[in-house]
């Protein structure tokens, strides 16, 4: 499922299956699907944060190519068609790249949100012992 591009973010594709992938709450072990579960956690977690990098990077672009605009217009830079060209491009790029991974970050806390409830729910349907400091059974004398 992730992405075979460096720091590349997955698409909303990749989440429609659910946020626990293959992991059926239905059957096998409550403990392995837990650990399961944790492991997809951390890994939406990754991802998620790969898309704020991302994101990051795509508000520099918009703000650099917005900064080079106006200070074309203001005569603070010469007016190179050629850089003209470049930040418009960077503020259309940043403006499509930030949206998309805005979205696609809105799909996967939506993921971890759902996965944490499944967890919580396993977590919950196991029936624990409390281990305390409990004092040790006198022998009659």
């Amino acid at each position: 499922m992730a992405s075979d591009r460096p720091g590349a973010c997955e698409s909303a594709a990749d989440f429609e299956g659910g946020p626990a992938g293959d992991i059926r709450l239905e059957h096998g072990d409550p403990h392995e699907l837990i650990a399961r579960l944790e492991a997809r956690i951390d890994e939406l977690a990754e991802i998620m944060e790969r898309c704020r990098k991302i994101m990051l990077a795509s508000k520099v672009a918009i703000g650099c190519g917005g900064a080079w605009m106006l200070a074309a217009v203001f005569g603070a830079v010469g007016l190179d068609p050629l850089a003209m060209v470049a930040a418009i491009a960077a503020v259309i790029g940043g403006t499509v790249v930030f949206g998309s991974n805005t979205t696609t970050a809105k799909q996967i806390a939506a993921a971890m949100r759902e996965a944490e409830q499944r967890r919580s729910a396993l977590i919950g349907g196991l029936e624990l012992r409390v281990v305390g400091d409990q004092a040790a059974p006198q022998s009659e004398r």
